[in-house]
């Protein structure tokens, strides 16, 4: 999969409201007479919440801190203090304290599985805590270095020298298609143990200072019928920055090690978006270096320096590496607007058949913070490809968005848009363009209870790389999650979720629909 939206509304699957009942009546039948210990679970989540909420005090938690809009580049020194870079967790209210202890509950954000990206965190293109936007050039097949990944909650925890954090989530998960396949679907029970080690130094959060960062998270993927389907994931996050004063670095390490396609980021282990390349669960490495630097020209100018390196391995199919670099001036227009403009460049080796590629971006991007409860970032422009062999230059626009807004208090809601182009791991000679648009919308209802919506569509329009090749596929994938946690005790919550997933292909092998339900719980040390 990579990156979707479209300007076509008629390409989203039709509804039928005969299918979907029968698709609920199908998952309800198999949920109560195959997952009775899945009901016992939610059940069991469901007393905890009533017990919970018996024993919060009937004071209204407070008001959550306002968040704010980070630059992509921190501000010239003579602004305003310079805005947080893009992972950044920005002080917040203290919450109410349980009425058994003195020690406030944990934020929202730290109360579930659902935490900051790192994957996109130095690439400084993200909108307040939420983590829409990477760097343009730091995409991926799925997950992991994608700018699709959103998180929503409010920021937490005080700037501190030396950080460290430790996560266990245990989901259990019954799938009604865990081959993604598009005939024959296979169901079975899952068992995902996640646990996700953070480790830091200096300002990790702010990325204003020097700093250091590790962020580890195995995940074991165990089925109940199908034991030779059991998979173990990794993902790996290596940052650090130092600053020089008018002179700023930071360089990243990004590893993904992937077994299968049930984890593909820190934010949501749930498998949101498939591989859509592959239409299966595939083994794949991905691995990305970025490193930027931003030298301050004035107190209205300043450059920033880009050089990117990614590689998609895939065990047996088609791989690809890539190199980039990029050039970029930005003006601090007025005290909360920014525009940049400049370019990038990179050269694309690919395993054979398809052909080496070259090319070239002209971007021009903004940042903008309207209020405290509004941020934008975007990004536009046009990509030229070109191809060792016959195949003609490939010009195509490409973009980012990414959009945050909380309006009231308790509530968020963050959007991302993008598209760009991907090799094909599948197809041979061919590459593809990917259009997408995500968000993710969480409500906090009586002081514990969150209330959560995720949807995201993306557009795979496939082209040849080379001549004399058929390139006619286009995949049109789309998913909805709801789900509900509670926040039990400060190191405990609990929570439900519903995943559909569904790819409607022209070439009917890669079509497939998929339904998940299942029971999480997260402890924190």
């Amino acid at each position: 999969m990579r990156p979707g939206y479209t300007l076509y509304n008629y390409r989203f699957a039709p509804f039928s409201a005969r299918s979907a009942a029968t698709t609920a009546t199908e998952i309800v039948h198999l949920i109560a007479g195959r997952t009775s210990a899945l009901v016992a679970a939610i059940f069991f989540a469901l007393v905890l919440v009533a017990q919970a909420q018996e024993s919060v005090e009937e004071a209204a938690l407070p008001a959550w801190s306002e968040p704010t809009l980070p630059s992509s580049e921190p501000a010239p020194s003579m602004e305003a203090a310079p805005l947080p870079s893009a992972s950044e967790s920005l002080p917040s209210t203290p919450a109410e304290s349980l009425p058994s202890s003195s020690a406030p509950l944990p934020s929202s954000e730290e109360a579930f599985p659902s935490s900051t990206d790192p994957w996109s965190s130095s690439g400084g293109y993200t909108t307040a805590q939420t983590s829409v936007i990477g760097s343009p050039n730091s995409g991926a097949p799925y997950g992991g270095f994608s700018t699709k990944n959103i998180a929503v909650g409010e920021p937490s925890s005080q700037p501190r020298r030396f950080y460290y954090g430790l996560m266990f989530t245990v989901r259990g998960v019954w799938d009604d298609n865990i081959f993604l396949s598009h005939t024959n679907k296979t169901s079975d029970y899952y068992f995902a143990l996640e646990p996700q080690l953070t480790l830091g130094f200096g300002d990790i959060q702010g990325r204003t200072r020097s700093y250091l960062r590790l962020d580890y998270m195995p995940s074991a993927i165990l089925f109940v019928n199908h034991s030779d389907e059991d998979a173990f994931n990794q993902l790996i996050h290596l940052e650090g920055g130092y600053d020089f004063g008018r002179l700023r670095l930071s360089l990243a390490q990004d590893v993904a090690l992937l077994q299968s396609a049930n984890i593909n980021s820190f934010v949501d282990t749930t498998g949101l978006w498939a591989n859509t390349d592959a239409s299966a669960p595939t083994r794949m490495n991905i691995f990305n270096t970025r490193l930027r630097a931003q030298y301050d020209l004035t107190g209205k100018l300043f450059l920033q320096g880009e050089f990117d390196s990614y590689t998609y391995f895939y065990p047996n199919n088609i791989s690809d590496y890539t190199v980039s670099g990029g050039l970029y001036l930005y003006y601090s227009w007025l005290p909360k607007l920014s525009v940049g403009v400049g370019g990038t460049f990179g050269y694309n080796w690919v395993d054979d058949p398809t052909p080496n590629q070259t090319f070239e971006q002209v971007n021009l991007r903004l940042n903008y913070q309207a209020t405290t409860k509004l941020g934008l970032y975007a990004s536009g422009g046009v990509e030229f490809r070109q191809f060792d062999g016959d195949r003609g230059t490939y010009t195509t626009p490409v973009f980012e968005v990414g959009l945050s807004y909380y309006p009231f208090d308790g509530s968020t809601f963050t959007l991302a848009a993008g598209r760009r182009i991907y090799n094909s791991g599948f197809e041979a000679g061919q590459d593809f363009t990917n259009t997408y648009v995500v968000g993710r919308f969480q409500q906090r209802l009586f002081h514990r209870l969150y209330l959560g919506l995720a949807a995201g569509y993306e557009n795979s329009n496939y082209f040849a790389a080379d001549d004399n090749i058929d390139a006619s596929r286009n995949d049109d994938y789309w998913f909805i999650e709801p789900s509900l946690d509670v926040l039990i005790t400060r190191w405990l919550s609990a929570g439900v979720y519903y995943l559909h997933r569904e790819d409607n292909s022209n070439v009917d092998f890669s079509s497939f629909d998929d339904n998940q339900v299942g029971v999480r719980a997260t402890v924190r040390f």
